[in-house]
């Protein structure tokens, strides 16, 4: 499913009624009758507060209102904008409202007898919203906030930016949010993916090639649109049809990500793993990797890797199909020489996590030579980043953890743009970005997978499925789509509190299935 701006949602809009003649009173119709249709479900019986602006979220919440009231509800509509501010369509509605005897009254404060035994429609601002709400309406929207009042939200809950999901002021915490024709960027991205509840999603009559349109450049990861990117299996296949993977990872002290790493990219998959680290800590590998083979590689005899482990991996790389590296490696002089020549010269794809990103960071310096060096790469690059990392990659940009956070979605579509790699920002929500200005939304996963080898985990997974002949952005959506997918399903079995990271790869064989 595409998940929409503000802008390209009124461009839906205007297309819909200027070219395939559909008017707009028709589709705000159907957009209320689609509300009202919500309330009768979730709030048989309840009384209905509808809190109207003077905008087409409005006309919605008049239509809704006037239904509700036909089918025997109580209800009462308030309107929070002058008569004289209504959009044509809004004061349509308003004026049918009055026809048929529904309750509307101009205020912009409620008292708590206002609220006893009412559910909230709210239908004030909707996805337009570009300014701040303050004063007596940001007033209310607090007095509200503050009470157990069940609040469903018309398109999207007041104050919330559709595209960004920030708090524009004040903003009013809806436990439903019924939208039209597709999601809004606000519906997943937080702080507005806590304000929107459960989210609905309703077909109002808008014409499926303007839903599905290229030019919707956003998409949702989910458990439909997943499901077809899973690799098959042919009956007359054998290990080497499904991938080898060099997994570079580990170093004193951080040899269990390399072993999740490489345990995560056999449960994903791959036909071969074979398990790079510096040979000093050998012993340590061979000694819990049982389906995985072993590559020593140079190093200080301290479990760090030396800048000539270079070419090993390249004499290497001609026997496999995708290096993953960075998960436990340290940052060292040796280290970075080592990133920095991979990255220039495999010939086989990288999936770079974790010490990977941060030894490039420290070899090159400035955001500028790092995203020319990435530019140059001889082999497609994924690079799973958090928000730490990625500004370390901007860090002449002066977009710090709050701007990446603040912009998720712009932030990895201008950097997998500008360096032509695939991007994996990591957070809430995860979002996957290519070159080509592709992006997805992931929704899976809980606060359960915040703890130490969870990043190592999903690098495995990738590395596994790009060797199994996905695209590197197939790879790259399925894989933290599978990763955040696992994750729930091992909450649902051992809850979030005590999840680990192997709790992951223990249940990537019930993902799949």
């Amino acid at each position: 499913m595409k998940v929409t701006t503000a802008q390209e949602m009124r461009e839906i809009d205007r297309i819909t009624i200027e070219e395939y003649g559909v008017p707009g009173l028709v589709l705000m119709e159907r957009a209320g009758l689609a509300v009202a249709a919500r309330v009768k479900e979730l709030f048989p019986g309840n009384s209905v507060l509808v809190l109207c602006g003077g905008g087409n979220n409005g006309g919605d919440g008049l239509v809704a209102a006037r239904n509700l009231f036909n089918s025997g509800f109580k209800v009462r509509a308030v309107l929070l904008a002058p008569k004289e501010s209504f959009s044509p369509d809004c004061a349509a509605q308003y004026a049918t409202a009055k026809k048929w005897g529904v309750p509307v009254e101009f205020r912009k404060s409620l008292s708590e007898k206002d609220l006893h035994g009412a559910v909230i429609i709210d239908a004030v601002f909707g996805a337009g919203l570009g300014r701040p709400v303050q004063g007596e309406i940001a007033r209310l929207f607090s007095f509200i906030n503050g009470t157990d009042t069940a609040v469903l939200a018309v398109d999207i809950p007041s104050g919330i930016s559709s595209d960004t999901g920030e708090a524009l002021g004040e903003a009013l915490e809806a436990d439903y949010t019924v939208t039209f024709g597709l999601p809004k960027r606000g519906h997943f991205l937080y702080p507005g993916a806590a304000y929107t509840g459960k989210l609905f999603v309703e077909d109002i009559g808008f014409h499926i090639n303007l839903l599905s349109s290229d030019a919707l450049k956003v998409a949702l990861l989910n458990r439909e649109s997943m499901s077809g990117l899973l690799p098959s299996r042919r009956k007359n296949s054998y290990k080497g049809d499904y991938g080898h993977v060099l997994v570079v990872a580990g170093s004193q002290g951080k040899t269990g990500a390399a072993l999740l790493t490489a345990e995560a990219c056999l449960r994903a998959g791959a036909g071969l793993v074979t398990l790079g680290t510096p040979a000093s800590l050998m012993a340590i590998v061979q000694a819990r990797v049982t389906e995985a083979m072993s590559l020593p590689l140079p190093d200080t005899g301290k479990g760090v890797l030396l800048p000539e482990a270079l070419d090993d991996i390249l004499a290497f790389s001609g026997k496999c199909d995708v290096i993953a590296i960075g998960p436990g490696i340290g940052v060292a002089e040796g280290i970075e020489m080592l990133m920095t020549g991979l990255v220039l010269k495999s010939p086989v794809p990288l999936v770079i996590d974790a010490d990977g990103l941060n030894a490039l960071c420290s070899a090159l310096g400035t955001g500028q030579r790092i995203r020319e060096t990435l530019r140059n790469a001889r082999s497609p690059l994924i690079l799973t980043p958090h928000p730490g990392e990625m500004a370390r990659l901007l860090s002449d940009t002066g977009q710090g953890i709050r701007e990446i956070e603040r912009d998720r979605i712009g932030v990895a579509v201008s950097f997998a743009k500008d360096t032509a790699t695939y991007l994996v920002l990591k957070g809430v929500p995860t979002v996957v970005a290519s070159p080509e200005g592709a992006v997805f939304i992931n929704t899976s996963g809980n606060p359960g997978m915040a703890t130490g080898g969870s990043g190592d985990v999903l690098t495995g997974i990738i590395a596994a499925l790009l060797g199994q002949e996905l695209e590197p952005i197939h790879a790259a959506a399925l894989g933290v789509y599978v990763h955040g997918l696992a994750g729930d399903i091992a909450a649902g079995r051992l809850g979030m509190l005590s999840l680990i990271a192997s709790d992951l790869i223990a249940a990537l064989p019930e993902t799949f299935r």
